[in-house]
């Protein structure tokens, strides 16, 4: 019944079906997360970075209503140059999106489904979702926190946006038994930055050693996803206090214009890259790279 619904590129069936090591990267990153045509040549770039650290890369979409794993570099470019208009795609808007044949752009949350559904373990992506700030009036939390809580793929990125409530998402994630592991590091990275006054749950220091984690949670049938929090290289990472104030000022911003649910993210980010003076994409772009390399490091030791 499944292949009715899920396409693999020819590269990706034959590394799954011959245990090859495969990383899943999403694609809201194409289509909502920067303009053209940088989000296609970034889109390219990751995978190939996962292929030169030994791994497949298998880019995810929803097109034509096919839940695809592994674009051809056409349907990446589709992606790019259609933007906003190709719908941001999370767990409830599948059957939708599928049912009508229409094309969508993968979420953490739905991007994690789709590699699960196709046999891939390692997902290497910017930043998760989580507890935005206020939730405890409005209730915004993304659909990403409970796929992780669901879903057996582990989690690349280099920690949460810090346009959420970190604390708050941290708290959501223990809740629901989700690990949250630095990569050389004691403190949750805040996506721009290396630092954000919060501890991860466990520190590992090699490929190796979280690869070997997730095999005996796997093993031992313990549902659901890991958080591997990378921090950007330093060399990329954005003043603290800039990027602190930058993201004041938009969320500020949204509230007045009364910016809500999944259009937040992406009108925060464009906001802070517009503050920034474009500083905030080049992090943005370096810390994915870093996460690709990774995440291809892992899924060769798993």
């Amino acid at each position: 019944m499944l292949e009715k619904y899920l396409v693999l590129s020819d590269e990706v069936k034959e590394a799954i079906e011959n245990g090859k090591p495969v990383v899943a990267l999403e694609s809201t990153i194409i289509s909502h997360g920067m303009p053209y045509p940088q989000n296609v040549e970034t889109a390219l770039k990751v995978e190939e970075i996962v292929r030169q650290n030994g791994a497949v890369p298998a880019t995810i979409a929803i097109i034509g209503g096919k839940l695809k794993a592994g674009l051809t570099r056409d349907e990446i470019e589709y992606l790019g140059k259609k933007g906003r208009d190709i719908v941001k795609v999370s767990r409830r808007d599948i059957p939708y999106i599928v049912a009508k044949g229409k094309d969508g752009a993968t979420t953490v949350a739905s991007t994690m489904i789709i590699a699960a559904l196709a046999g891939i373990k390692v997902f290497a992506t910017g930043g998760i979702g989580g507890v935005h700030r206020g939730a405890q009036e409005t209730f915004d939390i993304s659909a990403d926190l409970q796929e992780l809580a669901n879903t057996n793929v582990a989690v690349v990125c280099a920690g949460a946006k810090s346009i959420l409530d970190l604390g708050l998402t941290l708290e959501y994630l223990e809740t629901f038994g989700v690990p949250v592991v630095g990569y050389k590091t004691e403190e949750l990275p805040a996506f721009y930055t290396r630092r954000s006054g919060f501890k991860v749950d466990y520190r590992l220091d090699t490929p190796e050693e979280i690869a070997t984690m997730l095999n005996t949670k796997w093993e031992l049938n313990l549902k659901g996803g890991v958080v591997i929090a990378n921090p950007i290289p330093q060399e990329h990472e954005m003043d603290y206090d800039t990027i602190t104030k930058a993201i004041e000022d938009a969320l500020k911003e949204a509230e007045e214009k009364g910016i809500k649910g999944k259009e937040s993210t992406p009108f925060l980010l464009a906001k802070v890259k517009d503050i920034t003076g474009g500083k905030s994409l080049e992090s943005n772009i370096e810390l994915v790279f870093n996460n690709a390399k990774l995440a291809a490091e892992i899924a060769r030791n798993m």
